[in-house]
């Protein structure tokens, strides 16, 4: 038992240590040898459980979609088919990119172009953004003339601009920058009927704080 124990906190190590690597230095620069030593780790130890880099790419991926995936059920769970909650899924997303090296090192692993494969990460987020705006077309939540389509690509393209930019800057993340998107975006895509209900900040029943990003 206590060697099964050591095997799963060195595996999470190694995810941990793959993420700030990949976050830190993309996913071409990263090196196995960078990463085990992130971790504390020989490099036969990350051989043992990872046979290659796209190998812990794809178990950091994985980490990162389940946080994503908590964080659009828990939007959903709150506010049902409003547009409220793909605001507050937006404003949580930034901020896990902000706070949690595991999801920023999925994402930046999941945007590399070079491994030639779909990203299920942002896929999941590509899904839930359409499906959720399209149970707000047919609940009419949505403004007259707004296909959900149309929408769903303006959101998508805005949360992945949030994500890349602010891997330099940042403030990009912030949840002012996100608001500010939704002042915007959401007087045209909301129904006149609904937008008095909608908060651009976040749902005051929101149960985390967006942490702002340092630097």
């Amino acid at each position: 038992m206590a060697r099964q124990q050591r095997a799963t906190r060195t595996r999470h190590a190694l995810i941990r240590s793959a993420a700030q690597v990949f976050a830190e230095q993309g996913f071409v620069a990263a090196s196995l040898g960078a990463i085990s030593r992130q971790a504390g780790v020989s490099n036969g130890a990350l051989h043992f459980h990872f046979a290659s880099k796209e190998a812990l790419a794809e178990a950091v991926e994985a980490e990162a979609a389940a946080t994503v995936l908590a964080i659009t059920r828990a939007a959903h769970a709150r506010h049902g088919d409003s547009l409220q909650a793909v605001v507050d899924a937006t404003h949580e997303l930034m901020g896990a990119l902000a706070r949690d090296v595991v999801v920023r090192g999925g994402f930046e692993a999941a945007g590399d172009v070079t491994r030639r494969r779909q990203s299920l990460l942002w896929e999941q987020w590509h899904r839930w953004v359409e499906d959720s705006l399209c149970r707000a077309e047919r609940n009419g939540a949505l403004a007259r003339g707004v296909a959900w389509g149309d929408a769903a690509h303006v959101v998508i393209a805005a949360t992945a601009g949030f994500e890349a930019l602010g891997s330099e800057d940042g403030s990009w993340r912030a949840r002012l920058s996100v608001t500010r998107f939704w002042e915007l975006m959401l007087p045209r895509l909301a129904d006149p009927d609904h937008l008095d209900t909608l908060v651009c900040a976040g749902s005051p029943a929101h149960p985390t704080e967006l942490r702002e990003p340092a630097g």
